[in-house]
């Protein structure tokens, strides 16, 4: 599809420099993205990013990440790179939605404001549902609730306001079934007990994750750079064991990666010296570059699609859409085992890794069910 910028008509005032726009340079014109729009609102110094990559099963739902970007094109690639995963995440998911993500450039400890994000929400709304909202990185479910003063199509709420909460909860659920699948595909069991877990990334998801290793009495091993997420892990299970940098933890023998950190984690070198039979983890675009995915396929390592796994976070978001129910999204959370398993067979079948059978499941979804669309039903 061809890219189409927003930039003319979505701008917050008249006198913005056009700054973003003019970053996005040769990165969004190789992009197949339905719709890019730039957000600019100087008062409130909101500058933001939204990017629709396709709406062929439904409104594009995805997730506003808040983040000190060194520069307008890391925005840029990042709000492309993570609206194309949601579109797979949600079509591998069996969602009636599309795929989008919208960034906010700054630090949210710094900028963020009600006036921000009720100006974003105005934003959002203008796209007049075109895309639907939710928390991601820097922003919370109090966030989503201020951002739907100004905006209708706003999902992952608090629970006072008839929101599923923390979506981080069935996000981790979700890792876990992934794992417990690609187990049973490496080693013809779905237990965890006694296997070494390496967790990168301690925040919402993984933290959660650590807790259910645990009750499966997996060996944990964690890093993190925020030392005060590592020591609230400890707190609650003190037999995890903490690495004393991200290259330890990646050279330790373990059985198990779990990347829940920021994307980009597997590159050549950590696919050349990984011990782990196994990736399966909740970060983003956990691959660094085109090929990474082969390479872990020739060492031997089963990698999980992370846009399969994480997709608790944006079932249990999607649920509030009918009216949340938690024991509703977690059964639809729990199938993502047997997607899993039913991609490991494909990968097996085609000779093909993981990653390659997980795009042709989701995107022959995305072509056959988007298809339907051309059918006339009236007004």
């Amino acid at each position: 599809m061809a890219s189409e910028f927003g930039a003319a008509n979505q701008t917050g005032q008249a006198g913005d420099d056009g700054t973003i726009a003019r970053a996005a340079g040769s990165v969004i014109t190789s992009a197949s993205h339905e719709q890019v729009v730039f957000c600019h609102d100087a008062p409130t110094g909101l500058r933001a990013i939204i990017a629709i990559y396709s709406t062929a099963l439904g409104p594009a739902l995805g997730g506003t990440r808040f983040y000190p970007y060194p520069d307008d094109d890391a925005a840029i690639t990042d709000a492309l790179n993570l609206s194309r995963a949601m579109a797979y995440k949600n079509a591998l998911a069996g969602l009636d939605l599309g795929g989008g993500k919208a960034v906010i450039i700054g630090d949210p400890a710094v900028i963020k404001t009600e006036a921000l994000l009720r100006a974003y929400g105005r934003f959002v709304q203008s796209l007049n549902g075109r895309y639907i909202t939710a928390c991601d990185i820097g922003t919370y479910s109090a966030d989503m609730d201020i951002v739907a003063r100004e905006c209708r199509f706003v999902t992952g709420r608090t629970e006072p306001h008839g929101g599923a909460g923390d979506s981080s909860v069935l996000t981790a659920f979700g890792v876990l079934q992934g794992m417990r699948a690609a187990a049973e595909h490496t080693w013809g069991s779905t237990s965890l007990e006694g296997r070494a877990v390496a967790v990168e990334g301690v925040g919402k998801v993984g933290s959660h994750l650590v807790g259910h290793l645990a009750d499966e009495g997996a060996r944990v091993l964690v890093y993190d750079v925020n030392a005060t997420a590592v020591e609230r892990v400890r707190a609650s299970h003190p037999d995890v064991v903490v690495a004393a940098s991200r290259d330890e933890l990646i050279a330790a023998d373990i059985d198990v990666y779990a990347p829940c950190a920021l994307g980009g984690a597997i590159d050549d070198t950590v696919a050349a010296t990984l011990r782990a039979r196994i990736i399966c983890g909740g970060a983003n675009n956990q691959l660094a570059q085109t090929g990474v995915d082969k390479l872990l396929d020739e060492h031997g390592i089963v990698y999980v699609p992370d846009y399969l796994v994480n997709a608790g976070g944006v079932i249990q978001v999607a649920d509030e859409l009918d009216g949340f129910r938690f024991e509703r999204a977690k059964a639809r959370a729990a199938q993502i085992f047997e997607t899993t398993k039913k991609i490991l067979a494909i990968a097996d079948a085609e000779g093909v890794p993981p990653a390659v059978a997980a795009d042709r499941l989701a995107e022959r979804r995305m072509s056959e069910v988007g298809r339907l669309r051309s059918i006339w039903l009236g007004s």
